[in-house]
C-alpha cells in the first residue's frame, strides 16, 4: 500500500494501535499536544461547535496498553527504571502517564522519516519528565530546542501564592542530524528609524548598505565577477542573480560606472524567529470551536512551514479538533490525524468538510491500518522452523525445551490489541502456555507461570 493510502485520513481508535499499523519512515513531521496529566476533566461549553466533547486528563494503569509493556521493558530498560523511580518520587498516576506516553513516542520515532522532526507540546506538569523520555528514545543529541510559547492569556488566581502561568513548552526533536528546517521570519519589532535617515522621491525611508566586500572582509570566491563593466576589487556580497534582481528594482547606487552600495528600505526589515514565541495569541473569533485546549492555526502553520516541505506528510496522534490537519491541508501537505474521542471526531470532520471551507477529500475510519513495509508471512513450516531455531527449541513462555511438533505459533501482541501477522510478532509456545495465554498478553502468561512456580516451591510434600 503506497503512503497516499495512509494520508489525508482521520483514524478514530487507540493511537497506539494506529501507530503500530503505519509503515516505518513514513512521516515528515509529527506534532502532538497530548493531555498533560493535570488531573482535570476538560469539557467543551454548551452551545459551541465542540459541545459534548471532553477528555480525561488524569491517569491510571487502565490507560496503559499492557500488550506493549514487555517490548518497552526489553528495548528501553534504563527508561523503564526511570519511570519506576518517578512513580516513587511523584505518584503512580505520573508513572502510568509516562508509561502511556513512552509506548507511543517509541512508535512515533519508528514512523518518522530520517529527515523528520517531532514537536511535543506540554506544560510544567510533566515537561521535565517528558524531556527525559524524548532524550532516551530520540537521543539527547537530537534535541534541538525548548520553545516557549506565550499564550497572551493569563490564568489569574487571587488566592494563589505563585506567579501566574502564561506559557507552554514545545520540545523540538529530530530523528537524525539530516533534517528538514526552513528558518521562519517575522517583522522586526525593533525601531530602527534612526538608521534610516534618507528619503526617496516617494517619501520612503532608506539607508545605504555596502554591496561589495572590503579589505578586511572580502567576498567568497564565487562572487568575483564582472557586472555592467565593473568588477569590485574585493568582490560582490551577493550572487549575480540576486544582483541583477536588485538592479531591476532600482536599488543599486551607481556613480561613474562604479557601484559599492545599495538602498535598504525601512519596511523590509525582518528578524529570524527565535525559541521565544510571543507573537501568536490563543484562538479567537470564528476560528474557535469551543474544544478544550484548542491551539491557534498560526502556531501550527509556523511549525509546519519550518519543519516540512510541500507534499510532505504531517501527523497529529492527538488531533483533537483538527488544527494540525487543517493547517497541513492549507499549506499543501498531506496529513494523518488520530483521535479516540467520538465527539471530537465530529468536530474534526466538520472543520475538514466543504462547509468549513477546506475540502472534503479525506477518509474517516475506525479501521486499524496494516503495515506494507514488512513481509507478512503465512503460518507455514518454514516460519515455524525459523522461530524454533531463534528460540533454541524452547517455549517462549515457560522456557522448557520441546520437539518442534509440540510447539505452536502464537502472536506476541494479540491481534485484538493491534498485533499484526508478521514474523516479528510471531513466537512459539507449548500447548499448555498457549492455552493459558489465549488472546491475552505475555504479561498475563508470565504472571500465571510465576504463580504456578511459586506454589510449587512452597508445596509441602508429605513423607519427607
Amino acid at each position: 500500500m503506497p503512503e497516499e493510502n495512509f494520508t489525508n485520513t482521520l483514524y478514530t481508535n487507540d493511537n497506539l494501535f494506529i501507530l503500530n499499523g503505519l509503515n516505518t519512515n513514513l512521516v515528515d513531521l509529527i506534532y502532538l499536544d497530548p493531555p498533560f496529566n493535570t488531573k482535570r476533566l476538560f469539557s467543551a461549553p454548551i452551545g459551541s461547535k465542540a459541545a459534548g466533547s471532553s477528555f480525561k486528563d488524569m491517569w491510571s494503569w487502565e490507560d496503559v496498553n499492557e500488550a506493549y509493556l514487555e517490548t518497552l521493558a526489553a528495548n528501553y530498560p534504563v527508561l523503564t527504571r526511570f519511570i519506576a523511580t518517578v512513580g516513587r518520587i511523584h505518584s503512580n498516576a505520573m508513572m502510568a502517564y509516562l508509561t502511556y506516553m513512552a509506548q507511543r513516542i517509541v512508535e512515533m520515532h519508528r514512523v518518522l522519516k530520517d529527515t523528520g522532526s517531532l514537536y511535543l507540546h506540554c506544560d510544567p506538569t510533566a515537561s521535565h519528565y517528558l524531556k527525559v523520555l524524548l532524550d532516551e528514545i530520540f537521543g539527547k543529541n537530537n534535541f534541538r530546542n525548548e520553545i516557549t510559547w506565550k499564550r497572551n492569556e493569563m490564568f489569574v488566581s487571587s488566592a494563589s501564592k505563585k506567579y501566574d502561568v502564561t506559557t507552554d513548552i514545545i520540545f523540538f526533536y529530530t530523528k537524525t542530524n539530516e533534517y528538514t528546517y526552513n528558518p521562519q521570519f517575522i517583522k522586526s519589532k525593533r525601531d530602527p528609524s534612526n538608521s534610516y535617515k534618507l528619503t526617496d522621491e516617494n517619501g520612503k525611508k532608506y539607508q545605504t548598505v555596502l554591496i561589495t566586500g572590503h579589505k578586511t572582509l572580502p567576498s567568497s570566491s564565487d562572487n568575483f565577477y564582472e557586472y555592467n563593466g565593473y568588477t569590485p576589487e574585493y568582490g560582490w556580497n551577493v550572487a549575480r542573480e540576486k544582483l541583477i534582481e536588485m538592479d531591476k528594482q532600482g536599488l543599486l547606487l551607481w556613480k561613474n560606472g562604479v557601484c559599492k552600495r545599495y538602498k535598504k528600505y525601512l519596511d523590509a526589515r525582518t528578524e529570524k524567529v527565535s525559541n521565544l514565541w510571543t507573537d501568536i495569541i490563543t484562538t479567537r473569533g470564528k476560528e474557535r470551536t469551543g474544544y478544550p485546549t484548542q491551539k491557534p492555526l498560526a502556531l501550527l502553520q509556523r511549525i509546519i512551514k519550518a519543519s516540512s516541505n510541500e507534499g510532505g506528510i504531517v501527523m497529529d496522534p492527538f488531533c483533537g479538533c483538527a488544527t494540525a490537519c487543517v493547517a497541513a491541508q492549507q499549506l499543501g501537505r498531506k496529513w494523518i490525524g488520530i483521535d479516540v474521542e467520538v465527539n471530537a471526531v465530529k468536530i474534526l470532520i466538520e472543520r475538514l468538510s466543504d462547509d468549513a471551507g477546506i475540502f472534503n477529500d479525506f477518509v474517516a475510519t475506525k479501521l486499524v491500518p496494516q503495515r506494507t513495509d514488512i513481509k507478512i508471512e503465512p503460518l507455514v513450516q518454514t516460519v515455524k522452523e525459523r522461530l524454533y531455531k531463534k528460540q533454541n527449541g524452547c517455549c517462549n513462555g515457560c522456557g522448557v525445551e520441546f520437539e518442534i511438533r509440540n510447539l505452536e505459533i502464537d502472536h506476541i501482541i494479540p491481534k485484538a490489541k493491534g498485533g499484526g501477522d508478521y514474523c516479528e510478532n510471531y513466537q512459539l509456545l507449548c500447548g499448555s502456555c498457549n492455552r493459558i495465554k489465549g488472546t491475552r498478553t505475555m504479561e498475563y502468561l508470565r504472571m500465571k507461570i510465576a504463580r504456578i512456580e511459586s506454589m510449587a516451591e512452597n508445596k509441602v510434600i508429605f513423607g519427607e
